[in-house]
């Protein structure tokens, strides 16, 4: 199984954001972070219960961002977090979550990151992105040291699309992440359809 996520961009988004998601959530993808680190926490709650029976109606699980007390609000029990705010996460509140991912850019964060409990992983930035200007992609390489270092699941990120996706499934990694393109695109199914055949491509 080779899985796509999807990380919110609210910002970049070009429609409706709600309508947007909902697009998403329709086309299954192994779940939606809601990345929206800006919102003060109770907006950022307002947001996640107006988007959560909107990704359930799909089975689409809908993982929560940087705000730990608003999915134990919620009873959202998957949250991803920056490593800095992992590591700070109090025991009886990790206790809840079934599902914890952190974003790692070096072999050293992935190992600490499972240490500290995580049960997937997010590496990159693995090509060039728009989201990262003017730096250069970690590669293939990175990802393969991070895979070779870790039994959790490592999903890419940066600069994924349907030209490159073929070469990072051939790593061994888990799946990958998109954010921009799926904010942008003018369809979100016509896109994870792409992207999924040129992951699948012979």
């Amino acid at each position: 199984m080779f899985d796509v996520f999807c990380v919110t961009s609210r910002t970049l988004c070009r429609e409706n954001f709600a309508e947007r998601i909902e697009a998403i959530a329709a086309c299954r993808p192994r779940g939606i972070v809601l990345r929206e680190k800006d919102l003060s926490e109770e907006d950022y709650f307002a947001l996640a219960a107006s988007l959560l029976s909107l990704c359930r109606r799909f089975g689409t699980p809908l993982i929560l961002h940087s705000f730990p007390d608003v999915a134990l609000r919620l009873g959202v029990t998957s949250l991803h977090l920056p490593l800095p705010a992992l590591r700070s996460l109090p025991k009886e509140k990790k206790a809840f979550f079934t599902e914890i991912g952190a974003s790692c850019h070096s072999v050293e964060e992935a190992k600490e990151a499972e240490r500290l409990g995580c049960t997937y992983l997010f590496a990159g930035h693995i090509f060039p992105t728009d989201c990262k200007k003017g730096l250069p992609g970690r590669g293939l390489d990175f990802l393969r040291a991070v895979l070779s270092q870790t039994a959790l699941p490592v999903y890419a990120i940066g600069g994924i699309g349907p030209e490159n996706v073929f070469s990072v499934k051939k790593t061994g990694a888990a799946g990958v992440c998109v954010m921009s393109s799926l904010m942008t695109c003018p369809s979100a199914a016509e896109y994870l359809s792409s992207l999924r055949e040129a992951a699948h491509e012979a």
